[in-house]
């Protein structure tokens, strides 16, 4: 009986010690997931006309319901209206939060900025200008990378190296 005692005893022991051991080497294990910046993607893109004054809102996949829009005090950028940044060849730097379903309504930033309330989505449908907005677009990465975000952007876009990017459309 007591030869039995010891023998799980010893049993428990083994068990425990060697996962405890185990946890211990996880913890020490280098990691090698590449790290992430949390933060705003930048997205550059060119359009089949100049929306450039006009608000965009997030449409679903099929273009039947809107998903976001901005509230009339939403819509600033660093304290001003975020209108995009224009490149160069006809690119432009995204400031609002855009996304490959993006559409334009008829109301430039500023006169969105001045309504007395943010319009419902139904209103927004209403006030949509184009469903097919978008020539092509690209996200660039996390804006907390770039140093000098439209220098180096135009570069890309003057060389016509877009590598590094992904193209979203």
């Amino acid at each position: 009986m007591k030869s039995v005692f010891i023998l799980a005893t010893i049993l428990l022991i083994s068990t425990i010690f060697p996962s405890c051991n185990t946890n211990k080497r996880a913890v020490n294990a280098p990691n090698k997931a590449p790290m992430s910046i949390p933060g705003p993607q930048v997205i550059i893109y060119q359009t089949t006309k100049d929306f450039s004054q006009l608000v965009p809102i997030i449409m679903s996949d099929d273009k039947k319901e809107i998903v976001s829009y901005p509230d009339i005090k939403d819509i600033y950028f660093k304290g001003t209206l975020a209108y995009p940044t224009l490149l160069h060849n006809g690119f432009f730097l995204d400031n609002r939060g855009i996304d490959k379903n993006v559409v334009f309504i008829k109301l430039s930033y500023e006169e969105y900025s001045k309504l007395a309330r943010t319009p419902s989505a139904e209103e927004l449908m209403s006030m949509i200008t184009d469903t097919q907005p978008i020539r092509i677009m690209y996200s660039c990465g996390n804006r907390a990378a770039f140093k000098s975000i439209e220098e180096e952007l135009n570069s890309k876009i003057d060389s016509g190296d877009f590598s590094g990017f992904t193209r979203i459309k």
